[in-house]
């Protein structure tokens, strides 16, 4: 979906009117902070202070959360409270946020609001606490609750049927009720998200992750381990016969899977860098995928919809938030997907069949006639800089850390630990500026340093740079003393490759997220700057200015005609095979073990097949294989 035809979705969502019947439910995060425990003076034992408590809404009122958040133009909730005091916040962050609350009813007595009490210490979610377990509908409320529907329903655009507790309003009487209910109402189109009973409602319109597919067909609740799209869309067409009804099959970050009149279609799931949190990730895409409905677009469509807001909200941490009209567009601007996850997560061939290292992932262009090629240079072609990552990692934790170092304990240590690595294992290859970009804010989310004391992207690229060079140094000063040579600090032929493709004519570029200056000047030091003809573009202090993406646009606006089939994009990070993906260049991925110099990475392969890589190597000791494959 283009910009254009995501912003006229999102124009036409809000002249739509939603009913939501389901299962509603309240959040409520408490931050703890150890720092004001003490001793209770009736019990002895720890007290557990809160710094800061806020609610937000679970459910099938975390759904109406974010199609309000879309702009809908009218949203009736239908469903239960109890007379409490989380009642009445859940009414009121209902009315404040824009829903129609005349159908959320209180029962006085055998019902508690559905509330999911999480304390958080320290930037991760202690035990819950859950109210609402023990509820039972009492005849009289499910009764008024049908007949408000009732009279409703002729009115709306779509109704969503969400259940997701036991305990909650979907009693096998209110099932049969829903169930009669939409078949006498044909006109009013209804989607169902139900966790327990699937089943339960007729021919209807289903969103369903695998696990409850699965379970629906087959009695178990654990889906294969071997999953895959051949298997996914035999289960979405068994489930598409049984209800005769559009079928949303997600399968976290695998994407999700469409099944309709048109067959079985799939979305891959969106590569969110940085931190993420899919509490409420389910609601979100079923929120998009109703608006777009909806709003006149066809299921596909629809269900990119909810792979965006899903992906603005698994972004926001430590909530179940929403997603506005502004975030999805800016998100659908440039999004990233997730390629070929089956292949990625499957091992390589220890013994391909045709005796080679290349592993092809979508074949060649039957066209080519590459004339452009586009390289990576750390970890692609020069190991100068191998072990940045053991550089970058404890420069991170200290600044993360800052003056609390000596005194964290090993489960912190662990926690911002984890948080860097999974950081540094997402971001390889963009702009070192754009990484420390993150880092501030990595520091702020754990909240170790005061926030004066923070610095801005800049200040921690200094304070790494320093570290690096020192590093780098060393092994140039070995290089030039010739106690190292040019094998020793290059990936195995990755210069015969350049040599090669030079002499054949082809124009080489070289594009790194390393500062352009330090990139001129170690290509002249391993004596290939020249074959570039000085097309080296490194960063230049400008996080807009995306050297790999400028490249690859400047090339395409030159030759224009087929960019597949005249750029190849070389390297060994997810970024420059993400942005030839998504420009129509042919990506070769170097899954390189940069400690060797040759070799696999299996970790880099799988980051590189997900990226979209079109084809995997380790490296280029197959010279007289790898050149004719691509060149002829």
């Amino acid at each position: 979906m283009t910009t254009t035809e995501l912003a006229g979705l999102l124009e036409r969502v809000k002249d739509v009117c939603i009913g939501i019947v389901g299962d509603l439910c309240l959040d409520a995060y408490v931050l703890i902070d150890p720092a004001a425990s003490e001793a209770s003076v009736e019990t002895g034992l720890s007290t557990r202070p809160v710094r800061t408590q806020r609610y937000t809404l679970g459910g099938a009122g975390n759904v109406a959360a974010n199609l309000l958040a879309l702009g809908v133009r009218h949203l009736a909730v239908f469903g239960v409270a109890g007379n409490d005091p989380f009642g009445v916040e859940m009414r009121s962050v209902l009315v404040g946020a824009g829903a129609d609350t005349a159908g959320l009813l209180v029962q006085r007595e055998g019902w508690d609001t559905h509330v999911y009490l999480k304390p958080y210490e320290r930037q991760k979610e202690q035990h819950r606490i859950d109210f609402g377990n023990f509820n039972v509908l009492h005849p009289s409320t499910r009764h008024r609750l049908l007949h408000m529907l009732e009279d409703m329903m002729p009115g709306l655009d779509m109704l969503i049927v969400n259940q997701q507790v036991l305990s909650g309003i979907h009693t096998p009487e209110m099932r049969d009720a829903l169930r009669t209910l939409i078949a006498s109402n044909a006109r009013t189109r209804v989607i169902v998200d139900a966790r327990h009973y699937p089943d339960a409602y007729g021919k209807a319109m289903r969103k369903i992750n695998l696990a409850e597919a699965t379970r629906v067909l087959a009695g178990e609740g654990t889906p294969p381990a071997e999953e895959d799209d051949a298997l996914s869309a035999k289960i979405a067409g068994d489930l598409f016969s049984r209800w005769q009804r559009p079928l949303f099959l997600t399968r976290g970050e695998r994407g999700v899977c469409v099944y309709d009149d048109h067959g079985f279609r799939s979305i891959p799931g969106l590569l969110i860098l940085g931190p993420v949190d899919t509490v409420g990730a389910g609601d979100s895409m079923l929120a998009g995928i109703t608006a777009g409905l909806a709003a006149g677009t066809d299921p596909f469509r629809a269900a990119e919809l909810g792979t965006l807001v899903a992906g603005v909200t698994v972004q926001k941490l430590m909530q179940t938030g929403t997603a506005s009209p502004e975030e999805v567009l800016a998100l659908g601007a440039d999004p990233d997907y997730r390629y070929h996850p089956d292949r990625a997560r499957r091992p390589r061939s220890a013994s391909p069949a045709d005796g080679t290292d290349v592993e092809v992932i979508s074949g060649l262009p039957a066209d080519r006639a590459f004339t452009h090629v586009i390289f990576d240079h750390d970890g692609t072609i020069s190991t100068l800089r191998q072990g940045w990552e053991g550089v970058m990692e404890p420069m991170m934790i200290g600044a993360i850390l800052g003056d609390a170092a000596p005194g964290a304990d090993d489960a912190m240590r662990e926690e911002v630990r984890d948080a860097v690595r999974a950081y540094i294992d997402q971001t390889t290859g963009i702009q070192t500026l754009v990484q420390m970009k993150g880092l501030v804010d990595l520091v702020r989310r754990f909240k170790c340093v005061a926030e004066a004391s923070i610095l801005d992207a800049r200040g921690y690229k200094d304070l790494y740079n320093h570290q690096l060079l020192a590093l780098v140094e060393g092994r140039v000063q070995k290089l030039q003393c010739g106690e190292l040579h040019l094998p020793d600090v290059t990936i195995k032929k990755a210069v015969d490759f350049l040599r090669v493709l030079h002499g054949k004519g082809v124009h080489l570029y070289l594009a790194s997220g390393t500062d352009q200056s330090d990139v001129e000047r170690e290509a002249a030091l391993l004596g290939y700057q020249g074959l570039f003809g000085g097309r080296i573009f490194g960063a230049v202090g400008d996080v807009t200015r995306e050297a790999k993406r400028m490249v690859l646009e400047r090339i395409m606006i030159d030759i224009g005609g087929d960019a597949r089939a005249h750029i190849l994009v070389v390297g060994d990070g997810p970024v420059e095979m993400r942005e030839a993906h998504k420009r129509g260049a042919y990506a070769v991925g170097v899954a390189s073990d940069e400690v060797r110099r040759y070799g696999w990475n299996d970790a880099k392969r799988r980051r590189l097949i997900e990226a979209g890589a079109d084809i995997i190597i380790p490296d280029f000791s197959q010279l007289d294989r790898i050149v004719p494959m691509l060149l002829f």
